[in-house]
């Protein structure tokens, strides 16, 4: 039985020690080429050597443009149908059209001017207005005279009045030709001076006081004989220049 197993384990010994030789071998030459396969040479490293970091260059922005639309597509226009009459019209809601009645023409009668009755002129009438108009022209021409006479009466008395101031003026040195004085005298029916305001200045108080004095001095003042004019001689304004003297 030994014999047998140990014939037995003769019999496989040799292939198996060639078969672990052979993987061994195998093994040897995968690590060789390996190791070989993978050593290089060392490469050189180049390095650049800068004095200060480059600006970094904005990156160039692409505008992409809109989108365009594609055109829309033309509808076409559908043929419009008429509307469809709802109402038929039918004997009983036709429209009643009544007939035109045609009328005779008026005749039209001409119509006759009346005859106009001549205006009777009262004489007497006419003669009665003419009168009147002469008596109203002859009230207005005795009235304008009146008062002519009136203006011509107060005129005259006015002058007086002013002659007779003028010659009591005391006239004082340095007086001038263009010097103006005004004064608002008020008078009594007898002509005596009730006041004497002076209502503009000549500038010269010598020559204003000289006019009051005159005034004053040249009373009784000379008024007209028709007591009806005093009224026009109550109040006067009297203007006096030296050039007048």
């Amino acid at each position: 039985m030994s014999a047998l197993a140990y014939s037995y384990s003769e019999s496989y010994r040799l292939p198996a020690g060639a078969l672990a030789l052979g993987v061994h071998l195998m093994f040897f030459a995968l690590l060789y080429f390996g190791v070989t396969w993978r050593t290089e040479p060392p490469q050189g490293m180049v390095v650049d050597i800068w004095q200060s970091l480059p600006e970094p260059q904005p990156a160039p922005v692409s505008i992409a443009p809109p989108p365009v639309e594609p055109p829309k597509p033309i509808e076409q226009l559908k043929p419009v149908e008429p509307p469809k009459a709802d109402i038929e019209l039918t004997e009983k809601n036709k429209p009643k059209i009544k007939p035109v009645e045609i009328r005779k023409p008026v005749e039209i009668k001409p119509v006759q001017p009346k005859q106009v009755e001549p205006v009777q002129v009262d004489q007497k009438a006419l003669a009665q207005q003419a009168a009147q108009a002469e008596q109203a022209r002859a009230r207005a021409a005795q009235q304008a005279a009146a008062a002519a006479a009136i203006t011509s009466e107060i005129g005259k008395y006015t002058g007086l009045i002013r002659a007779k101031i003028k010659r009591n003026i005391v006239m004082p040195a340095d007086v001038q030709d263009s010097m103006q004085v005004e004064f608002d005298v008020t008078l009594l029916p007898g002509g005596s001076v009730l006041s004497a305001r002076r209502t503009r200045s000549s500038g010269s108080t010598a020559y204003d006081e000289a006019v009051e004095r005159a005034i004053m001095k040249a009373q009784p003042l000379p008024l007209p004989q028709d007591v009806s004019l005093f009224k026009y001689f109550r109040e006067l304004h009297l203007t006096f220049t030296p050039k007048e003297e």
